[in-house]
């Protein structure tokens, strides 16, 4: 009889681990697949890929893809107005928007978390001040106002990266805020004032871990709003620069040859749109599995 209850009770304590988590959940699993994909191609670029991405084949000039009737082999995915291999190209230029969204979740989560911890914990004018500056930010279309701050300090990458990593804070900063303003109010925050603890070691040892959850779902659909702002600077001049084999700037090659060679266009949009569609799909399901409210 023991043994029964004992039995019983170790199977409705059974709590299935993280992973297992997002192995069971839909949404997460496919996202995670494709990141796995796209990441796992990236830093292996050498061994998918037959071609340098920046070699011209001046013989191969805007080759259709293998499936085509006057496709090549040799070009799965054809080549493009200067005889470039697409597929090359396109694993190469993963490795850029991967870059970019990783530099850019990092900044923007490391700003985002100091300003919205500060603000919460501190309240008054400090509150006041920080929020309203937010809120500015807010005020303006993300892509707009990365063009503005591109076109001041001048195109290229790092520039890219700095401009989109300012429009993705204040998403940061607003969630790590709402935390903070509800877990100080809870008894552990008075309990590790009364042993001494100084605010600080108060905010960041006691509250700042309960805003992982959250900061971890934010990081992962900003990845995706980074991936199409790079995209989108680079695709206007203003990201990453030619010969750079990058979505943007292939998608901006292929504009005159919309019609005559629909594939130079198709191949970068569809990469760009699964890129974002696994990463939004991966954090809409860490949202279900770490929000307390949806645990059953």
């Amino acid at each position: 009889m023991k043994t029964n209850q004992s039995e019983e009770v170790t199977i409705d304590n059974y709590k299935p681990s993280f992973l297992k988590k997002v192995t069971q959940h839909k949404g997460a699993s496919i996202g995670l697949f494709i990141i796995l994909f796209f990441l796992i191609t990236a830093l292996f670029a050498p061994f998918f890929v037959n071609h340098d991405p920046g070699t011209i084949y001046e013989n191969s000039l805007k080759v259709p893809p293998v499936w085509a009737a006057e496709g090549q082999t040799s070009f799965f995915l054809g080549t493009d107005d200067l005889g470039r291999d697409i597929l090359s190209r396109l694993i190469y230029g993963s490795r850029i928007s991967i870059f970019i969204g990783f530099f850019v979740v990092i900044l923007s989560l490391t700003l985002g978390t100091l300003l919205g911890l500060i603000s919460g914990y501190f309240g008054g004018t400090i509150d006041r001040v920080i929020m309203r500056v937010i809120d500015i930010i807010m005020s303006f279309p993300s892509i707009l106002l990365a063009i503005v701050v591109v076109t001041l300090l001048g195109p290229g990458i790092k520039n890219a990266v700095f401009a989109v990593s300012i429009v993705s804070i204040p998403g940061f900063t607003r969630i790590v805020r709402s935390t903070v303003l509800v877990e100080k109010e809870k008894e552990y925050k008075a309990a590790s004032e009364a042993f001494g603890a100084s605010p600080f070691r108060t905010l960041f040892l006691e509250i700042f871990p309960n805003c992982l959850a959250p900061l971890i779902v934010q990081g992962s659909l900003s990845f995706s709003d980074a991936i199409l702002n790079a995209a989108a600077l680079s695709f206007l001049g203003l990201g990453a620069q030619p010969p750079i084999a990058e979505w943007g700037i292939m998608l901006s090659d292929a504009k005159p040859f919309i019609e005559s060679a629909p594939w130079m266009a198709t191949s970068p949009g569809v990469c760009i749109l699964l890129l974002v569609l696994g990463f939004n799909l991966f954090g809409d399901g860490l949202r279900d599995i770490l929000d307390p409210k949806l645990e059953r």
